[in-house]
């Protein structure tokens, strides 16, 4: 063969750059990428492919970031750009998103940046301060992170992306929610009456307390109402009603607990002697809810003083409210008596003085996904088709009528989240340094619970592996270990269930050891999973209860030492605990017999010899049944308002598994960023300190001298070779 023509090599050449610039079309077009990452944190989550796959009208998502930004923030913006990306390739063509340019060119604003920065002003985006460092100096500049998300004419906004944390999160149930309101609101027939109750007769006396504004305060509501109507599909009834009577006053305020005001005649001011009221009332299918107009905080020295409401703020909460009102989010009930804690703030607590038992974070965290109805067992039962069901730290007996009440919803298939304790903490009246006493719990629950299969024991579990304490310099400093505060590791946390996914630690206070009861379950009807577990060095607190740390010490032998359940999750059909017996009646006061007997006509009353039976379910539809003996993992000093420790991340994933939400607790639990190093013996650990120090120099300076010892017999060989 002869060489290649000149021709030949041209066309070589010519072919291989089509072939080039074809592989790059390609490749923008069809392309592949890979998740290395341990949790996926990369991959869009199933939650948020159905999410965005299953959109059937346009959603799109308005970003507004400043452009060269510091690191860690130019990170953010590149891991939502390529968030996104994901979910536009798992959409439809009903999703679609756009970065606005809000920065400066060369140190003048565009047009088109200022108008994009009008725009996100418009939507609530507002910039964020951060912290840069510049020329060795630390420096303060606004930049804006935040985006909206609009569906038709609804809007969801996350105005500060400062971390990619829990972003997809945010991201996805923010879409999840506007798909549910957006169905919420087009199956409303009746109106949110929204009315504004504001006396003129307060104008005069305004601006006395520092209230110039009031006077345009009913305009601003107004307004605030409009915009909110244009925005959920004209839901709001507005009214502003001017009470001007005393006795219309008085009525009024005292149905809706409004501020109510009076005062003096004020010769100098020329003001006479009044009275007024203020407040705004939301009214729906009989529910009322108040939010109040003008506040009172009192200053020290300076006394009290006087705050007005900010319109805009009042969108935030009126939409909130409004949310709750329509049923946005699934319903989930929360025992609001035998003396469970507020699911809020305890305003009575606060009034007195005293410590608050409220659980206001964790209600906060659940009303981001869920809507809780109270449920008082003694003003009515427990509703049909509640999903979950959460009964945490009640310390008043239950009725038979009560449990039964209990028993039969769990047998419909409403799974039960129990959050107990062993003892109720009682603490002394008036006896300043005494210890509170511990009394073992016994409200009849305890019964049920073990017949389903789980029994808690009056004790409470002490573990080595627990949080140490920074002692204060002025107490000589260093650590104090809380042993009833265990430490749950990775080791000790089963996470083979989807929802107990990349939960790595946790930590428990006053915990008290479970016993699987296998003798009451069936294993072909019901499965059991343990999902909490103390460390092997863990030991109990039994009889006299003393949790004064200084006092605790741990046990000298080690046959004392031991690992004790912590919390179960048991699933499956079960048997009523009522199954065989007689139905429990209902307990009737005397003033419920006067009202609802006495006093009915002869007619209605029911003829003698009529007997009815109430129906019993003595074995359950499929269920779940979950319970930790620490009601404390649920006060607020053990979780955090955004939802991201794992304490948090463990509870909400609970109720999510509980109400059939499996994918949100997995996206939820990928987010995790606490990944603790492995626990190794001493022994270990100097093993790894003598390779480290020793070995791997050793290795590399036998690595040379092979090298060298290599290169020589290679010079011998080439020498020997040419008879160098």
């Amino acid at each position: 063969m002869g060489n290649p023509s000149i021709k030949e090599h041209y066309f070589k050449f010519i072919l291989y750059i089509a072939v080039i610039v074809l592989v790059n079309i390609v490749g923008l077009n069809l392309f592949s990428r890979t998740d290395l990452t341990r949790n996926k944190l990369y991959s869009l989550s199933d939650a948020s492919k159905d999410a965005v796959g299953t959109l059937s009208e346009p959603l799109s998502i308005n970003v507004f970031f400043s452009n060269d930004l510091p690191a860690p923030y130019n990170n953010t913006e590149r891991y939502l750009r390529d968030l996104l990306v994901e979910y536009a390739a798992n959409s439809g063509r009903h999703f679609n998103y756009t970065f606005y340019n809000v920065s400066s060119e060369q140190g003048d604003l565009t047009k088109q940046a200022d108008d994009n920065r009008e725009i996100a002003k418009n939507f609530g985006i507002q910039p964020v301060q951060i912290r840069v460092m510049e020329n060795d100096e630390v420096k303060f500049k606004n930049a804006y992170m935040g985006l909206v998300i609009i569906h038709g004419d609804l809007i969801e906004k996350i105005p500060a992306i400062t971390a990619t944390d829990g972003l997809e999160y945010q991201l996805t149930t923010a879409i999840q929610k506007l798909n549910n309101k957006v169905s919420a609101l087009l199956r409303q027939k009746d109106k949110i009456r929204v009315t504004l109750y504001l006396s003129s007769s307060l104008n005069p006396i305004a601006p006395l307390i520092g209230l110039d504004q009031l006077p345009q305060l009913a305009r601003g509501i107004e307004t605030t109402i409009e915009d909110l109507n244009a925005k959920n599909l004209g839901i709001f009834e507005f009214e502003h009603k001017d009470l001007q009577t005393k006795e219309e006053m008085e009525t009024i305020s005292k149905k809706f607990d409004l501020m109510a005001m009076t005062w003096p005649e004020i010769a100098d001011k020329k003001i006479a002697a009044g009275h007024g009221a203020a407040g705004l009332v939301m009214e729906y299918k009989g529910q009322a809810t108040t939010l109040p107009l003008i506040s009172t905080v009192e200053l020290p020295i300076i006394g009290t003083t006087y705050q007005m409401a900010d319109p805009q703020r009042l969108e935030q909460e009126l939409t909130a409210i409004m949310e709750k009102l329509i049923g946005i989010n699934k319903d989930i009930g929360y025992l609001s008596d035998h003396g469970t804690p507020i699911l809020g703030q305890d305003r009575m607590a606060m009034m007195q003085g005293r410590p608050g038992d409220g659980l206001e974070v964790f209600n906060q965290l659940l009303s981001s996904r869920y809507d809780i109805k109270s449920i008082n067992l003694k003003d009515a039962p427990i509703p049909d088709g509640l999903t979950c069901l959460i009964i945490a730290k009640p310390t008043e007996p239950f009725s038979d009528y009560d449990l039964f009440q209990i028993d039969q919803a769990l047998m419909k298939g409403t799974n039960i989240a129990f959050f107990g304790d062993a003892f109720n903490e009682i603490m002394p009246q008036g006896g300043m340094g005494m210890p509170p006493q511990y009394v073992p719990m016994d409200t009849g629950l305890e019964k049920l619970l073990t017949h389903y299969g789980i029994s808690m024991k009056p004790a409470y579990v002490l573990d080595k592996e627990a949080y140490r304490h920074q002692l204060p310099p002025n107490q000589g400093g260093g650590e104090q270990t809380i042993y009833f505060a265990p430490m749950l590791k990775e080791t000790s946390i089963n996470t083979a269930p989807g929802f107990m996914n990349n939960i790595k630690g946790l930590v428990a206070m006053q915990i008290s050891p479970l016993t699987l009861e296998t003798k009451n379950i069936d294993t072909g009807r019901v499965s059991a999973t343990r999902l909490l577990a103390s460390s092997d060095q863990a030991w109990l607190m039994e009889g006299m209860i003393n949790l004064n740390p200084m006092f605790i010490t741990p046990p000298t032998v080690p046959e004392e030492f031991k690992t004790f359940d912590l919390a179960y999750i048991l699933e499956g059909n079960f048997t009523s605990f009522f199954a065989g017996k007689a139905i429990p009646e209902k307990k009737i006061g005397v003033k419920d017999i006067t009202e609802d007997t006495e006093t009915m006509p002869a007619e209605t009353k029911a003829p003698e010899g009529l007997m009815a039976q109430n129906q019993m379910l003595a074995s359950s539809k499929p269920a779940k049944l979950f319970v930790l003996a620490c009601s404390q993992m649920l006060q607020d000093n053990m979780l955090d308002p955004a939802g991201r420790s794992t304490n948090a991340t463990f509870l909400l994933n609970v109720i999510d598994h509980l109400n059939g939400e499996d994918k949100i607790a997995a996206m939820r639990s990928k987010q995790q960023t606490l990944n603790p190093l492995a626990e190794i013996t001493p022994f270990a650990r100097g093993v790894i300190k003598t390779i480290n120090i020793a070995i791997l120099p050793v290795l590399v300076v036998l690595f040379g001298l092979g090298v060298l010892v290599f290169r020589n017999a290679k010079k011998k060989r080439i020498s020997k070779m040419f008879n160098v």
